[in-house]
């Protein structure tokens, strides 16, 4: 039978946008006015961007059809009702609470937590940068259990992402619901290098928290891509949709970005089993989001993501989404380029701690790394190391456990070829690596100071 060796994207597209085509001394003009913040770029000032995948997919069309037919109406929207029967048959919890996107939900829900149950805890494998910043910010402790095989970058551990079972057995012992209200876990771990979770490691955290009454929810941003690889490596004769209804049962509720695994530009939501807890959410959504039935979202958008979501379950999309990763993971191992291996779902993460041994922790060689691939090519990445997890809440600063740049692929947007001159640009800069330069925070704010900060090299 034949096997093409070529990735044949699942879609055909219908609509071009130009890309920008800066020469070398524009785009370093747009780094010093940057202050060499890749967040603070405009658009049109990067080629190929792969800040986030992040409300960056291109929709379908069934999706644009389906906005033509969003009921806009104030309260009781058909748009709304299509989306709670769309979550509620993928994941089994009965009530929807939609919000304008997913740090809104952990918002919400980590407000409500803090106010019950202040000066808690909430464990999970990795939180990251909102979740992390929306726990802190409501007096809640933010606590990572990582595996121990999530270090080892050479290693092709096909689970990653899993949570570290016997520290968070050890860091349960004794606790109560007061000090540990809710447990969390993060699928895929997008700390961690974007690795999956096995179901066995879901259903054994389910296990633990279950044992001492601790609610567990799931981050469930990039739930399809996890799936994808659970079928993959533990549950190959069952469906996408089959492992979803198992994966979810394990679970009291949910987080959700809209803006990853269902392709919309906007929203997110939490689902959830808790009568009391979705009643009061619902209270809490009025006052910041708006009505239980739209929550900060147009109806256009609802219907959007219900049908994102119908998408994101199609196994031929899910083959080629990871095959773009392995793509390019193939490349970086012929190459001999460090990288976190073995392939995520939704993004590359180049090992910048090996690309710049001669720069510290606090000189940012991620940083540094991702300034290089934009001055040199245009591509827009971002840091994920020292400079976004290095400040504590009392404003020390400590060295984090990675030093990484994360190539987040946007869904649907860009062909092989893009990501060809991508790998390029990467052995390029690899090979001149000793050229890669310290880099110092000039201006920084007190939190998630990655999205604002000015540098300095």
């Amino acid at each position: 039978m034949f096997s093409s060796p070529v990735i044949i994207e699942p879609f055909q597209i219908k609509s071009v946008e130009p890309l920008s085509l800066l020469t070398s001394a524009e785009r370093e003009q747009a780094l010093q006015r940057a202050g060499l913040n890749l967040f603070r770029l405009k658009s049109r000032e990067v080629l190929i961007d792969l800040l986030t995948d992040s409300g960056t997919s291109a929709m379908s069309s069934a999706q644009w059809a389906a906005m033509q037919l969003g009921d806009e109406a104030y309260a009781g929207s058909r748009s709304f009702d299509e989306l709670e029967k769309e979550v509620q048959s993928l994941t089994g919890f009965p009530h929807l609470i939609p919000t304008h996107q997913g740090r809104a939900a952990e918002y919400l829900l980590f407000r409500m937590i803090a106010k019950h149950h202040p000066g808690g805890c909430i464990p999970n494998n990795s939180h990251f940068d909102t979740t992390r910043a929306n726990c802190e910010a409501s007096g809640i402790t933010a606590m990572d259990f990582p595996c121990s095989e999530s270090i080892d970058f050479k290693s092709d551990f096909p689970f990653k992402g899993n949570m570290n079972l016997a520290a968070l057995g050890d860091y349960l012992r004794g606790k109560t619901i007061q000090e540990v209200p809710l447990g969390m876990i993060t699928i895929t771990n997008n700390t961690c290098g974007g690795q999956p979770v096995s179901l066995e490691n879901i259903r054994r955290v389910s296990e633990m928290y279950r044992a001492q009454k601790i609610p567990f929810f799931i981050d469930a941003c990039r739930f399809a891509e996890n799936i994808a690889f659970i079928q993959a490596h533990e549950k190959k004769d069952s469906s996408i949709q089959e492992i979803a209804r198992e994966l979810f049962s394990l679970a009291d509720g949910m987080t959700f970005s809209a803006k990853k695994d269902a392709f919309a530009n906007i929203g997110g939501f939490i689902a959830l089993s808790d009568d009391r807890w979705a009643e009061e959410l619902r209270s809490d959504l009025i006052l910041t989001e708006g009505f239980p039935t739209y929550g900060g979202l147009a109806g256009r958008d609802l219907a959007a993501i219900a049908q994102g979501l119908r998408e994101v379950v199609d196994e031929n999309y899910l083959r080629y989404r990871l095959a773009v990763t392995h793509y390019m993971g193939a490349f970086l191992d012929e190459h001999h380029i460090p990288w976190l291996r073995p392939a995520g779902g939704h993004a590359i993460y180049l090992d910048a701690k090996s690309f710049a041994p001669h720069l510290s922790w606090n000189q940012y060689p991620g940083q540094s790394l991702a300034i290089q691939l934009y001055r040199e090519a245009g591509i827009r990445s971002c840091e994920i190391g020292s400079v976004m997890f290095g400040r504590r809440p009392d404003g020390s600063e400590h060295a984090h456990r990675y030093e990484l740049v994360r190539l987040a692929i946007p869904r649907r947007v860009y062909t092989q070829s893009h990501m060809d001159y991508v790998l390029a640009a990467i052995h390029y800069v690899f090979q001149n690596r000793a050229a890669l330069k310290p880099v110092l925070i000039a201006k920084e704010s007190a939190r998630l100071r990655h999205f604002t900060a000015s540098f300095s090299m």
